[in-house]
């Protein structure tokens, strides 16, 4: 995409158009994303063995983690370019790109680094026991000790392309990854292919994320010059104003992610407190409602650029009509999922194993999470917003709210109550609160944006 192509998208262009060529590569994206999860529990769930599921879950967490890196150097570096953009400071743009792409690097080994150092102390607070130990250390070893650093990069690079409009590229290096994991899959996993069990979930895993870095690393290479994605050394410095500019946003989004980890680990630990039955359900729940949580994000994570440019170039009309329309878009798609999933949960979690007590427990796990979906769009859209406009104190105050005064509060009251199956409600009664305070929120930052607009 030249230049003025992304002038013109980010200025000019119809605002329903300029969302949908946005949003509809981020959502295909996030959609295949989330296929390529389900194809993890899917094809682990063919071996009918609760010890291999309940690997895949207790591992989510530190796969969580990585999105606490993506989201510190992924959304600070894309968010400050966004910005940098709609003032034309193109150096800006040059020395956020280069300093996220190689503290995502460094990242990446450095976080592989400290789980070898302490991998059995780590499996524990995970949840895993005498049963469940060998199975989750098989799939980390793939996908954390050996996975890190392309499973990081290749997020952050998706990043630094959908920041100047780029959003196709971002969504084509990201699904080639996806779609690869989803052929690995069986091959890895299953009796008749090399028979690794969870191990080949995480092993199919680490050669698709490297396949996604490679398209990325190729696509700098053919685009240079037209790109403002930049991963020269020379541009790279850990310059003041780059620092704080990045991490003004990233470390509120990285913090987000980290309590997520938290959030899922009390969560799982709760759990596993009753069978491995009980914690596979749970994961097959959780798994099933990544399909309208990635959706909401895809649009969220490609609306960014056109609310943070808009932004920083004074016309608040167009950055709230495309959150308007983004929003819009974002709970029709949501709501339609949620009734199917309410309707026939038993149905959707039988698609993944035939288990009679994972179906009894999924059916109703499913229904408590599925609910909270809707309020956790608004919720991603909203912090969207705040990511874009650089207002990393609004993100991280509302990742607070969340998990640790709303949500896990919430898990202890809810299964003190209701044992297990309150868990599954804890999202939705932290989510319906946040919902409330981002409209609020959010009629503010845009009354305010207007008001600025006029006196310039």
């Amino acid at each position: 995409m030249q230049q003025n192509d992304k002038t013109y998208l980010f200025e000019q262009a119809p605002i329903p158009k300029a969302v949908m060529t946005l949003a509809i590569p981020g959502v295909l994206s996030s959609l295949v994303m989330v296929l390529y999860n389900l194809a993890d529990t899917f094809f682990v769930s063919m071996l009918d063995s609760a010890v291999q599921n309940s690997a895949v879950t207790l591992a989510a967490p530190v796969m969580l983690a990585f999105n606490a890196v993506n989201n510190l150097f992924g959304v600070g570096s894309s968010s400050m370019m966004s910005r940098a953009l709609g003032r034309k400071d193109m150096d800006t743009v040059r020395r956020a790109s280069a300093f996220g792409f190689y503290c995502a690097l460094g990242s990446g080994v450095l976080f592989s680094l400290l789980v070898i150092l302490f991998f059995r102390p780590l499996l524990g607070l995970l949840g895993a026991d005498s049963v469940t130990y060998d199975a989750t250390a098989d799939y980390m070893l793939w996908t954390v000790c050996l996975g890190a650093v392309p499973s990081i990069l290749n997020v952050v690079m998706a990043y630094l392309f959908r920041a100047e409009g780029a959003a196709l590229h971002a969504s084509i290096g990201t699904m080639s990854g996806c779609i690869l994991n989803i052929i690995l899959d069986p091959i890895f996993i299953l009796p008749w292919g090399l028979d690794m069990g969870a191990a080949g979930a995480g092993c199919a895993t680490f050669v698709a994320n490297c396949v996604a870095c490679t398209y990325f690393l190729v696509l700098l290479a053919v685009r240079r010059g037209k790109t403002a994605v930049c991963v020269n050394p020379h541009w790279f410095s850990f310059r003041r104003d780059i620092v704080r500019g990045v991490c003004g946003v990233g470390v509120p989004a990285s913090i987000q992610n980290l309590l997520n980890v938290v959030g899922m680990t009390v969560l799982n630990n709760f759990t596993a407190a009753y069978e491995a039955s009980a914690v596979a359900a749970m994961g097959i729940g959780q798994k099933i409602a990544m399909v309208p949580m990635y959706a909401a994000m895809g649009v969220g994570q490609a609306v960014m650029p056109l609310v943070g440019y808009n932004f920083a170039a004074g016309n608040p009309k167009r950055m709230k009509g495309g959150f308007v329309f983004a929003t819009e878009v974002s709970l029709a798609f949501e709501i339609a999922i949620v009734a199917v999933c309410c309707l026939i949960p038993e149905t959707i979690v039988g698609l993944f194993i035939q288990d009679a007590q994972i179906l009894a427990y999924g059916g109703r796990f499913l229904r408590g999470l599925i609910l909270a979906q809707p309020f956790l769009c608004m919720d991603f859209l909203a912090v969207g917003v705040f990511q874009a406009c650089g207002m990393g104190k609004r993100s991280l105050l509302f990742a607070v709210l969340r998990k640790v005064a709303l949500e896990i509060p919430a898990l202890v009251i809810l299964n003190a109550l209701f044992p297990l199956y309150g868990l599954a409600y804890a999202q939705l009664c932290a989510e319906v609160v946040l919902a409330a305070a981002a409209v609020l929120m959010l009629r503010r930052i845009f009354r305010d944006a207007e008001r600025s607009a006029e006196l310039q």
